[in-house]
């Protein structure tokens, strides 16, 4: 006999903490469970284009940083190719293009070290700036947030983008630049993201 469970309502929506990290990143949670972490190498030893990092925190609509987000990033190699199978052309051998991280339980910063990505043909057929797409979890997060992370120094390629060019006031596409600098020899991208508040990043629906 089969049993009708009309009558069962949707399940409530709930936050991704305190356990995320034991789940998704266990090392950092104090779990020896692997010997590399999953999603810590996103490009490989063997891609070429220019090595750069990115860093940032995570601040909330009263400006503090939080201290236990995990965010995702996904990003095509220096020729503009994704590591998938939809995607036409091939990538360097160990080129993942995915990366996992979380922010430091002390001070809220967060980091990772990868290639600069080419330009990607958009579903428009227009060229995309080079950027990396961002996927961001949190306790206090009910749904993951997705935004993306371009180049303040790929101004011409910014300005063609077709997906920046959706938003509307110059002000809200600068949450989306990240700003050039240098450490230690290294070439370093900073990219804060606010997620609530005055100059709020722009987030996706998708």
């Amino acid at each position: 006999m089969v049993q009708k469970l009309d009558y069962l309502k949707e399940t409530p929506s709930q936050t991704a903490g305190p356990y995320v990290h034991i789940g998704l990143a266990p090392g950092a949670a104090g779990f020896e469970i692997y010997d590399k972490e999953l999603g810590w190498d996103i490009a490989g030893p063997n891609a070429k284009g220019e090595r750069i990092r990115v860093e940032g925190i995570v601040i909330d609509g009263i400006g503090s940083p939080i201290k236990d987000v995990l965010l995702e990033a996904w990003q095509a190699n220096a020729d503009g190719i994704y590591a998938h199978p939809e995607h036409p052309g091939e990538v360097e051998d160990g080129f993942r293009g995915w990366g996992r991280v979380i922010t430091d339980f002390e001070t809220g910063e967060w980091g990772f070290d990868t290639i600069k990505p080419g330009r990607v043909m958009g579903r428009s057929g227009k060229l995309m700036a080079p950027h990396i797409n961002l996927w961001i979890v949190a306790r206090g997060i009910n749904v993951g947030l997705n935004t993306r992370i371009y180049f303040d120094d790929e101004a011409e390629a910014n300005a063609s983008d077709p997906v920046i060019n959706l938003i509307e006031w110059e002000r809200r596409r600068a949450t989306l630049i990240a700003k050039r600098g240098e450490s230690d020899g290294q070439v370093v991208y900073r990219f804060d993201i606010k997620l609530q508040g005055q100059d709020e990043t722009v987030f996706f629906d998708i």
